[in-house]
């Protein structure tokens, strides 16, 4: 019932082109800093990834790597978030702004204090995720989680219930397919 739903709901979200095809981003995975897990496994955020995601989120992120018309795509994704990137280029800003993701459902996570500490909020948009080829692994119910605070500008997160790395099979410098 649940992945029927699910499912149903990314279709509509996807931004369909005039060939019926969802808007994707194509991207490397690489390592992170290692340090999503201590985010991640705050319940405050899990019980907001469930209602976004149906299920708990794996307590970590899968990094991608973005660049060309695909980084151009996921600062489309940041600007309607209400994410400033700094330090871009006019012409690819321009090529951002030119985007409509205005079909596109933004889910927002909360930021909270927890004992003096502040954990920010962040942007969830779902989308699934498979390897750029897509013809040896699963399909993945996943989000992209743009947090309001990062150091990344072309490092797309990416989380699941799954342990993605696990679940496809990944190294870092492999190619998956993110639609949204």
């Amino acid at each position: 019932m649940f992945i029927h739903a699910f499912t149903s709901s990314l279709r509509k979200l996807h931004k369909v082109n005039a060939v019926g095809l969802a808007m994707e981003l194509r991207g490397t995975v690489s390592s992170g800093l290692g340090r999503a897990h201590i985010f991640m496994a705050q319940a405050h955020y899990q019980d907001q990834f469930k209602q976004v995601l149906g299920v708990t989120a794996w307590p970590g992120t899968l990094n991608v790597k973005v660049e060309g018309q695909f980084f151009v795509r996921y600062l489309a994704m940041r600007n309607a978030a209400g994410i400033e990137t700094s330090g871009i280029e006019e012409s690819v800003r321009q090529a951002a702004d030119d985007i409509d993701m205005t079909e596109i459902m933004i889910h927002r996570i909360q930021g909270f204090e927890r004992e003096g500490r502040s954990f920010g909020g962040a942007t969830a948009i779902l989308a699934s995720i498979n390897t750029a080829g897509g013809h040896e692994a699963a399909t993945i119910n996943c989000a992209i989680l743009i947090p309001d605070l990062t150091r990344h500008t072309d490092v797309v997160e990416v989380i699941a219930s799954a342990f993605l790395r696990e679940a496809l099979d990944l190294i870092d410098g492999d190619q998956v397919l993110l639609l949204y």
